[in-house]
C-alpha cells in the first residue's frame, strides 16, 4: 500500500495537494498538525481497490497503513488515530476472513466504500475538533451562525471553509451574507408576470397556500389590467371546498373561475381563454411522494399551450422535505418558485438553502392570509438578513462548540455535491 504524506500551511492547501496527486477519490488515513503545519497521510483509491485481491496480498496492503496509524497514536494523536487504526484493522480482518470469488467482489467493494465513509466522517470530526476551533475561531463562528439560521451543515461547512483569511467574526458573517444574497436568483420586477402575462400554474404539496397565493396574484393582475384580462382555472376537484374557495375570490374580483378535471378539459379551457392576457391555474395539492405528481406535470405540459409552473415552498418545512418537493415537482423545468408561510417560520435558512442549491428563480414571498397585501417581490438582502435575525427565536436548538465536530462529520461525502461547487463566491 503506497501511503503518501502531504504537508502544507493550511488544511485547504493540503487537501488541494492530495487531490492533485491522488485524485478526488483519494482515501485519507490521517489528518493532524505537526509543528504548525497540516500533515495528511493518504493513498490512491486503486490501492484500496486492490484490497479485494487474495488474502496474503490484503495482509501486505493493510499492515503499512496500520503501522502509520499506530505510529500516529504513539506520537500523540491518541484517540483519533487509534480510532482510525481500529476501523482499518476491523475492515482488514473482515476482508482476511474471505476469499472473494468474482460474484463476491461487489460485496467486498461495498464494504470498502463503507469503511472509507467511516474514515472520512472521523477525519472530518477531527478536523473540526477543539484545536481547529481555537485556530480558526471565525470559521467556527460563521458555521454556528449558519446552522442556527437553518442552513444545512453541508452548505454551512462549504462556505465557512472559504471565508477569506484574516477576517473578523463580523466580517466573516457579512461575507457569508453577501455570498448567499448573490446566489439568490429573484424576479427583477413584476413586469415578468403582470405586463408579459401568459399562463401560470401554481403547484406544490397540500397546505402550502396555493389557492390563497393564486388569489393574491389574481388581485394584482386585476389592479393592473382589470378583471376582463384575467381568467382563473382550478384543477382541484378532490379537496372539499377547493373550488368554492377560489370561486369566492373570483367573485370578489369579478373574474370567472373555470373547473377542469383532466388534460382534455384543460386543453379546451386554455383554447377558449387564449384571448386573456393572464391565466392563473390553481392545481390540486398532493404529497411529493404521490405518483400522481408526475401525471399532474404531464397534464400541464401536454396542453399545447406554454404553461409556466411556479412551485410554492412552505418556509415552515425542513430542508430535506423541500429538496424532495423540488425533485418531485421539477419535471421538465420550473419557471420559478414562491416562498409561502414566511410569517409562520421559526427559521428560513433551509428554504433559502434549497432555493440556492436547486438554482430556482424566487418570484414572491408570502407572509400572511391577506389578499393581496401579504405578497411581496423577493429581495435577496432582506431575506438573508431575516434568516440570521430569526435564529434568535431558535436559541434552545443552537449548536454548542463541542457539538460542531459531530455535525460536520456527516458532511464529508456531501461536500462533492456539484450544486455546491456552482455557488458564486466572488
Amino acid at each position: 500500500m503506497n501511503v503518501k504524506k502531504f504537508s502544507a500551511n493550511t488544511s485547504r492547501e493540503a487537501w488541494r495537494m492530495v487531490r492533485e496527486a491522488l485524485g478526488p477519490d483519494a482515501v485519507i488515513l490521517s489528518n493532524r498538525t505537526v509543528n504548525g503545519a497540516v500533515e495528511i497521510l493518504a493513498l490512491a483509491s486503486e490501492d484500496m481497490y486492490s484490497m479485494s485481491t487474495p488474502s496474503q496480498e490484503k495482509e501486505n496492503l493493510s499492515e503499512p497503513a496500520l503501522a502509520v496509524l499506530n505510529a500516529n497514536s504513539r506520537r500523540g494523536d491518541s484517540d483519533q488515530a487509534a480510532g482510525l487504526a481500529s476501523t482499518l484493522e476491523a475492515a482488514r480482518q473482515q476482508l482476511q476472513a474471505r476469499q472473494p470469488a468474482a460474484g463476491e467482489l461487489t460485496d467486498v467493494m461495498s464494504e470498502i466504500r463503507s469503511m472509507r465513509g467511516m474514515l472520512e466522517e472521523q477525519l472530518a470530526e477531527i478536523a473540526w475538533g477543539g484545536a481547529e476551533q481555537k485556530r480558526n475561531p471565525v470559521k467556527s463562528s460563521v458555521l454556528k451562525e449558519m446552522l442556527a439560521a437553518g442552513f444545512s451543515a453541508t452548505l454551512a461547512r462549504y462556505l465557512a471553509e472559504k471565508v477569506p483569511a484574516g477576517t473578523t467574526p463580523d466580517g466573516g458573517l457579512n461575507w457569508i451574507k453577501s455570498v448567499l444574497a448573490r446566489n439568490l436568483t429573484i424576479m427583477d420586477n413584476e413586469s415578468e408576470i403582470l405586463e408579459k402575462g401568459g399562463v401560470y400554474a401554481l403547484v406544490g404539496p397540500t397546505g402550502v397556500g396555493k389557492t390563497t397565493t393564486t388569489a393574491k396574484l389574481a388581485a394584482r393582475c386585476v389592479m393592473r389590467h382589470g378583471p376582463g384580462k384575467l381568467a382563473l382555472i382550478t384543477t382541484d376537484g378532490y379537496r372539499i371546498g377547493g373550488y368554492e374557495q377560489l370561486r369566492i375570490y373570483g367573485k370578489i374580483l369579478g373574474v370567472m373561475v373555470h373547473s377542469v378535471k383532466d388534460e382534455a378539459d384543460l386543453r379546451i379551457a386554455l383554447d377558449e381563454l387564449k384571448s386573456k392576457h393572464t391565466v392563473l391555474i390553481d392545481t390540486v395539492g398532493m404529497s411529493q411522494r404521490d405518483k400522481m405528481v408526475a401525471e399532474q406535470v404531464a397534464m400541464l405540459s401536454g396542453t399545447g399551450t406554454k404553461v409556466k409552473r411556479l412551485l410554492c415552498l412552505a418556509a415552515t418545512s425542513t430542508g430535506e422535505t423541500l429538496n424532495e418537493v423540488v425533485r418531485s415537482y421539477r419535471g421538465d423545468g420550473l419557471a420559478g418558485c414562491i416562498m409561502t408561510k414566511l410569517d409562520e417560520a421559526a427559521t428560513i435558512g433551509s428554504t433559502l438553502d434549497v432555493v440556492i442549491r436547486q438554482k430556482l428563480n424566487l418570484y414572491y414571498v408570502a407572509n400572511g392570509q391577506r389578499v393581496p397585501e401579504d405578497l411581496h417581490i423577493a429581495n435577496q438582502q432582506y431575506l438573508v438578513d431575516r434568516a440570521f435575525k430569526l435564529k434568535r427565536e431558535s436559541a434552545p436548538f443552537q449548536y454548542q462548540d463541542d457539538e460542531l465536530p459531530l455535525v460536520v462529520a456527516n458532511t464529508a461525502r456531501a461536500m462533492n455535491d456539484n450544486n455546491l461547487h456552482g455557488v458564486l463566491l466572488g
